[in-house]
């Protein structure tokens, strides 16, 4: 099969995520062929600015050469052995990495390949852990109104977005979601961290009632990325924390898109200055290069497993856990992340980029501009039937791929953006505006 023949039979062969497959006889898939740092190009050659990281999961550019290095000199060596009775370096000096970055008192790490997959094993862990440890009737998990952990059975049931999730929810537990403290909800006059700490009021309220059944509350620190990039004051966090300490709940944070430095800190809930008791983490883990995920938790949780009775070990496999490609491009990731100094950089590209999207943020049509660490949205008033469609299509011509949230625009671009690609970025926006 030859390049030009890619979108056709893709169209055929391949059925696409987060797609309905009928519009792709208007608009076929775009074939990329090859990509270079933010740039991603098709088989004619035309190139197109990556500003929202491949969904979230691309940190340095695509074909870094930095990690292809790493994981040419890890081919050489070993692409994978079972986890389960054997180990290898790139495992073991990822998980020791982790645990001296990660908020105290985070110590060990538990592998799958994807997002989904993290939530699922925080869920149970905490559910197993509970069981263990005198508390069985704490078996319900609660969530934040609009919050996303992923798609799989577990997480769809503690997620609180309707697209996704009511066709299947006769197959889904029932799980409480709590009043988001997400800023643009704020009532007249109400700061987003007063807007933050009425929403933990009610959480506590809620645990006050409820806690000796409610195993964890499972959130997206700082971000609620697939509701919209709902943003909200570190405040929330704290308050949470504490809310859980009191009442004897876990507290899963959902760090898989935020993680990374995408919020300013290499970790979100640093802002908050608390660690919770899992923190689950992928996307931008491996550089965006292979499907990697981990949940790291603390010794108190691992302690619960640690017996000589096989029924108490926590019985939970991926095939490929702890893959070792996948844990040297995450290797290579970090390294990069501390050696170039990227978080600081980053303050930089953000303060200049938000001088680029001035214009837009004072467009009549945009509401909510909201700006954390590498991460921009607002929302485009009064938009037409197929918004969603057409802003991306045009985005295609104005070299941006971009994927709006319903009629949320985001802008969540790999760090190493340069000014010139961020000053196009912010200028193909505005046309687009300007004639949608």
């Amino acid at each position: 099969m030859n390049d030009k023949n890619l979108s056709a039979h893709s169209n055929q062969a391949v059925w696409h995520p987060c797609t309905q497959m009928k519009h792709h006889e208007t608009f076929p898939p775009l074939s990329i062929v090859k990509g270079t740092g933010a740039w991603l190009y098709d088989e004619s050659g035309k190139r197109y600015l990556d500003t929202i990281s491949s969904w979230w999961v691309n940190l340095f550019g695509h074909c870094n050469p930095r990690i292809n290095a790493a994981l040419i000199d890890q081919l050489g060596k070993l692409e994978h052995v079972m986890l389960a009775g054997f180990t290898h370096e790139p495992v073991v000096r990822l998980s020791e990495k982790l645990c001296a970055i990660s908020p105290e008192p985070l110590g060990h790490c538990f592998y799958a390949s994807d997002g989904a997959s993290a939530t699922e094993i925080a869920l149970k862990m905490s559910f197993h852990y509970w069981q263990q440890s005198g508390h069985p009737a704490k078996t319900v998990f609660i969530n934040l109104q609009n919050g996303y952990h992923g798609e799989t059975l577990g997480a769809l049931s503690v997620t609180d977005v309707a697209l996704f999730k009511q066709t299947y929810a006769p197959l889904l537990r029932p799980s409480p979601s709590m009043p988001t403290p997400d800023w643009r909800f704020a009532r007249d006059g109400e700061s987003p961290e007063a807007c933050a700490l009425r929403a933990a009021a009610e959480l506590e309220n809620y645990l006050a009632q409820h806690h000796a059944t409610i195993a964890a509350l499972i959130l997206e620190p700082l971000v609620q990325g697939a509701a919209g990039m709902g943003m909200y004051h570190p405040s929330y966090l704290k308050r949470a924390r504490a809310i859980c300490d009191a009442y004897q709940v876990h507290l899963i944070a959902d760090e898989i898109a935020v993680g990374f430095g995408r919020t300013g800190t290499l970790f979100a809930c640093e802002q908050a200055e608390i660690s919770p008791d899992f923190l689950c983490l992928s996307k931008g883990l491996s550089g965006g290069y292979l499907p990697l995920s981990v949940v790291m938790t603390t010794d108190d949780i691992y302690q619960a497993f640690y017996s000589s009775q096989t029924s108490q070990a926590f019985l939970h496999s991926h095939s490929h856990s702890g893959n070792a490609l996948a844990c040297r491009a995450a290797l290579a990731t970090l390294e990069i992340l501390e050696q170039d100094n990227v978080i600081a950089g980053n303050r930089h590209k953000a303060s200049y980029l938000n001088q680029c999207l001035q214009p837009v943020q004072a467009h009549p049509r945009v509401e909510n501009f909201r700006n954390c660490g590498m991460i921009w949205a607002f929302e485009v008033s009064d938009p037409a039937p197929g918004f969603t469609l057409k802003f991306a299509h045009m985005g295609l011509d104005q070299q941006l791929l971009i994927r709006p949230l319903g009629n949320t625009v985001y802008l969540m671009p790999p760090y190493v953006i340069n000014e010139e690609e961020m000053h196009l970025m912010a200028q193909g926006v505005l046309h687009i505006l300007n004639h949608i």
